[in-house]
């Protein structure tokens, strides 16, 4: 007897970007600019407070929301830094890294064939998530000219010709490195407030942003009723092990989250809860080293790809770029395959990121200097 699966399950592609990483495994000498994680090892006194928790016995259940310490430091850090006022009681939710917030969020507010807006290319998991929670997931293109932003116009009419009901954003991008400046984001203001459409934010690499000062879209004026704020560690910290990220809402809807988050994974990890205050007290100096140390590697990293021909724009935040390969005339699985066959170099394929980003690759710069200058000789090598 063969177990059936659920059909919307069994008919799920895979992760695009796991799929080919699963190629990698067991590779002598490969450099690997694929996978979002910070090459930094977690600061020590972040790793020396989750060490210190455990000696000290703290190995138990916390409450489903989180510590409220962690809550409290969290609203107290949103309050300073961007005069976003959050009540660690009542609206915030300590998750299971970003990730089970998004999941928790798109279960909580979609109905069957709730129409959700997912700008294209886009992190793996948004589209799946909605899809999986009952909604029908429309894409928008963005296109290569724009830097891979949404234009207000072109927001306003898919927003109108589809119901546009639910509109996922990610800025700084996972893996376009797009972003957001204030002014832009009050055009797209404009067309969200017009359509009544509600907005899940996920700006989990907000302390990336290079080129000006990242503005949550939930501080905007009529916003914060109509937006989720998804936010966490493992980005900006190195904290990508410890799965503590945090999700920021109207009360009814983290009271919702919280009611399948009870039922599904009860609470986030105590230590790892325990490191985040900590990170959130005496983080700050880390991370703009790391900061620095990117921005120094994206530069590198654009100059070099633009420089033998593959066209790549400057990333304003993230860690990630993301040129076009298409005077290769290969696609995007066959170019990172035949790369990583013949020079061993690993990077992901632009469709991963859904079908408008054939042509593309991600490359993640969140690697040494010394592997990323190796890895684009070999490119070069690759290309030549």
């Amino acid at each position: 007897m063969k177990i059936q699966i659920s059909k919307k399950v069994d008919d799920m592609a895979p992760s695009g970007i796991r799929a080919f990483f699963d190629l990698v495994l067991g590779m002598k000498d490969v450099i690997s600019l694929g996978v979002g994680e910070p090459d930094f090892v977690t600061p020590w006194n972040i790793r020396e407070k989750a060490i210190t928790a455990y000696e000290e016995g703290y190995t138990s259940y916390t409450s489903n929301k989180g510590l409220i310490s962690l809550r409290k430091q969290i609203a107290h850090f949103l309050k300073h830094k961007f005069d976003l006022v959050y009540d660690p009681e009542t609206e915030i939710l300590i998750t299971v890294g970003v990730s089970e917030g998004l999941d928790l969020a798109w279960r909580t507010l979609i109905n069957p064939g709730d129409k959700v807006l997912v700008p294209e290319p886009c992190y793996v998991s948004y589209a799946p998530l909605a899809d999986m929670a009952g909604g029908r997931v429309i894409r928008m293109v963005t296109q290569t000219k724009n830097h891979f932003k949404m234009l207000p116009a072109e927001l306003d009419q898919i927003c109108k010709k589809e119901g546009i009901k639910y509109l996922m954003i990610n800025y700084p991008s996972n893996p376009t490195g797009a972003s957001y400046n204030r002014k832009e984001l009050e055009a797209l203001v404009k067309v969200i407030k017009k359509n009544n459409v509600v907005v899940i934010s996920d700006e989990v690499y907000d302390d990336l942003t290079y080129d000006f000062d990242h503005v949550p879209l939930a501080t905007l004026p009529g916003m914060k009723e109509r937006v989720i704020y998804m936010n966490g560690f493992s980005k900006a910290y190195a904290m990508t092990g410890f799965r503590i990220g945090f999700a920021c809402g109207p009360e009814n809807v983290i009271a919702g989250m919280t009611k399948i988050h009870q039922y599904t994974i009860l609470c986030a990890p105590i230590n790892g809860q325990m490191a985040a205050e900590e990170a959130l007290v005496n983080g700050h100096k880390s991370v703009a080293a790391m900061k620095t140390e990117y921005k120094r590697r994206r530069q590198f990293i654009v100059d070099s790809l633009n420089e033998m021909g593959l066209e790549c724009h400057m990333p304003q935040g993230a860690f990630y770029a993301f040129p076009s390969i298409k005077k290769t005339s290969m696609t995007s699985i066959d170019f990172a395959q035949e790369l990583l066959k013949e020079q061993k170099v690993a990077l992901v394929p632009g469709v991963a990121f859904g079908p408008s980003a054939e042509g593309h690759v991600r490359i993640s710069y969140a690697s040494s200097f010394e592997a990323l200058k190796e890895a684009m000789a070999r490119v070069k090598k690759f290309l030549k």
